[in-house]
């Protein structure tokens, strides 16, 4: 399937200021689209917006050429979004967390695949193990598993280099350009300077509107 999330004329306020204004985007498949700008500049806002998760702005969303509002539950089957935040229950273990996150989804909770969800994240030996006593960095991995568990086409994705190490970032830039090659698409926030590719695309807040740049 063909994978295209476009916004026309998006404005969002908050506290009497607008964080942007009259932005549109073309988001297809086979691209990685990294949204950039200065904290407060409205980047995770953006995401929440593309992502279906906040209904607080001006303009219009489509998908697939669909208006969103006839388009919702397409749109979300197709979807995995990961927010700043880990999202990863404490008293479970990574498995337990992981099994979670697939009945919340509807898919079939099975042990296999979770488990090689975990080892394709360095994992292997920690399935057991309460959240809460992993590092932050661990925690994010359990996170990042669902990018290997949830065959989705359409990946949001808020900060996913937070406090992993270095062989992670270079796992996780991999795996971002390996989906995009396969026809996916990725959005992504990040302060860490992505790895040029053919894949790659900029968006920049905070100047008032769009600035977009291969």
């Amino acid at each position: 399937m063909t994978l295209r999330l476009q916004a026309r004329g998006l404005a969002c306020e908050r506290d009497d200021r607008w964080l942007f204004e009259d932005l549109d985007l073309d988001i297809r498949g086979g691209e990685i689209v990294r949204v950039e700008g200065p904290n407060g500049s409205g980047k995770t806002t953006l995401l929440k917006i593309l992502s279906g998760q906040l209904a607080d702005y001006h303009g219009e969303l489509f998908w697939n050429e669909r208006p969103m509002r006839q388009a919702r539950q397409s749109f979300l089957e197709n979807l995995l979004y990961l927010g700043h935040a880990p999202g990863v229950k404490a008293a479970l273990t990574p498995l337990e967390n992981l099994a979670w996150y697939q009945a919340l989804a509807g898919e079939a909770v099975h042990e296999a695949p979770r488990l090689a969800a975990l080892e394709s994240v360095g994992l292997a030996g920690f399935e057991d193990v309460p959240a809460g006593q992993l590092s932050a960095g661990q925690q994010r991995r359990v996170a990042l598993a669902r990018l290997e568990l949830t065959p989705r086409p359409l990946w949001v994705l808020d900060e996913p280099f937070t406090a992993i190490d270095r062989h992670g970032v270079a796992a996780l830039e991999e795996r971002l350009v390996v989906h995009a090659r396969s026809g996916g698409c990725v959005l992504v926030t990040t302060h860490h300077e992505l790895k040029a590719s053919e894949e790659l695309r900029h968006v920049r807040l905070g100047r008032g509107g769009q600035d977009a740049e291969r």
